[in-house]
């Protein structure tokens, strides 16, 4: 018997680059939820260019329902709030506002899930910098931020509410066509 070599190819470098490219190909998928900070026992919401943490679980106008979309086959993803069609980003004074297009990197954060099973949201264009907020459900600067700190700490809740999905329509039903069946003659058989 002999010895064969092998050769172990080394793809971290590669899922590193690629994962740090907007993937324009692959499908994106959209998930559904409330964020609920873990520092203001409240729920994340887009009101126009502000985010806040002041939300109730539910809220009556729906303005806790958030689009989760996929950026990458990483974990980067974009967030938009459902009624006010906003994207959560992250201006270069680390400051929270909201966009109406999320495009650019700023709009783009990294979902972190902790040892603790709190979910954290880091920034791709600025690395160490993560969404965060305080008692009070303000933004906090984001330049003041790190992963361990309780302000960061997000749970994922599904939203309880009208359809759960964006691209779902209750009134359109899905129904297979009926089979015909063939007409076969007699005389066709003969043939």
């Amino acid at each position: 018997k002999t010895a064969r070599s092998v050769t172990l190819v080394n793809n971290h470098p590669y899922v590193r680059t690629q994962g740090a490219v907007t993937d324009q190909l692959s499908r994106r998928q959209i998930r559904v939820y409330q964020l609920y900070s873990r520092t203001s026992g409240k729920h994340v919401q887009i009101q126009g260019k502000r985010v806040t943490a002041t939300a109730e679980d539910g809220n009556m106008y729906g303005k806790t329902r958030l689009f989760v979309e996929t950026d990458t086959f990483g974990s980067r993803v974009r967030i938009r709030g459902a009624e006010s069609g906003r994207y959560i980003c992250m201006n270069r004074k680390g400051k929270l506002v909201g966009k109406p297009n999320g495009r650019s990197r700023d709009c783009i954060f990294t979902e972190i899930v902790l040892e603790n099973n709190y979910t954290a949201f880091q920034n791709a264009k600025y690395e160490g910098w993560y969404v965060a907020f305080t008692r009070k459900g303000r933004p906090i600067k984001a330049s003041r931020t790190r992963e361990n700190q309780r302000e960061v700490h997000f749970i994922k809740r599904l939203h309880t509410g009208p359809p759960p999905f964006p691209n779902t329509d209750q009134s359109k039903h899905f129904d297979l066509p009926a089979l015909v069946k063939p007409q076969v003659s007699i005389n066709s058989l003969a043939r």
